[in-house]
Parts: C-alpha cells; sequence; structure tokens
C-alpha cells in the first residue's frame, strides 16, 4: 500500500481545501497512476471543520482513480496511522473512505495485529 502525507496546510478549512487540491491533488494523482497499489492519503489531525472537505476530496479522487483504491485516514498518532493502513490493506472492498482515528486514547478504534 502506498502512503501520502499531506502536510502544511493552513488552518482555516477554505484555505486548507484550496491548497490540497492545488498542491497535493496533482501528486497523489502522479503516485497512484506510478503505482500498482492501493493508496491511502495521511492528514494531521484536525477541528471538525475539515472533515467535509476532506471526505468530499477522497471520494472524487477515488472515483477518478478507480478501480484502483484510494482511502485516508486523520490524526497524529504513528501508531494509530500504522494500525489503520494495516487495516486498509486488509479490507480490499473500502474505498473513498475518510477514517478519523482515536489520538487521545479513548478506546481501541482499529486495533493492529499482534
Amino acid at each position: 500500500m502506498a502512503i501520502y502525507e499531506v502536510d502544511g496546510l493552513p488552518e482555516a478549512p477554505l484555505a486548507a481545501a484550496a491548497q490540497f487540491h492545488a498542491r497535493h491533488v496533482p501528486l497523489i494523482e502522479l503516485l497512484a497512476m506510478a503505482s500498482d497499489e492501493s493508496l491511502t492519503i495521511v492528514f494531521a489531525a484536525a477541528e471538525h471543520t475539515h472533515r467535509g472537505w476532506r471526505l468530499a476530496a477522497v471520494q472524487m479522487l477515488a472515483r477518478s482513480l478507480a478501480p484502483k483504491r484510494l482511502n485516508a485516514v486523520s490524526g497524529n498518532s504513528g501508531k494509530a496511522i500504522i494500525a489503520a493502513t494495516e487495516y486498509l490493506a486488509r479490507a480490499p472492498g473500502l474505498t473513498g473512505q475518510l477514517i478519523s482515528l482515536d489520538d487521545e486514547g479513548a478506546g481501541a478504534v482499529i486495533a493492529s495485529r499482534s
């Protein structure tokens, strides 16, 4: 599974969405086309106000890159991100999803294999 980490987005949702589409979408498309693997986009955790544009972007990218699978996770915990990408690699029916990860330790949202 290929992983693309999004960095350097502004805090304001509209500005973040604009920068994501201008700067990151072309790179994501190139990465997806250069690989036979599915792709996971990793966003840093953000306020709930970012969820709408992120989900819409992931869904549009997944549709345009089909039959390749594309999903995204949102969080700051490296351990949670690894567990989520392992889960997505074993879930061939999932595409176009944005999974918010539990960085605060409220409980196991996605457990990794031990």
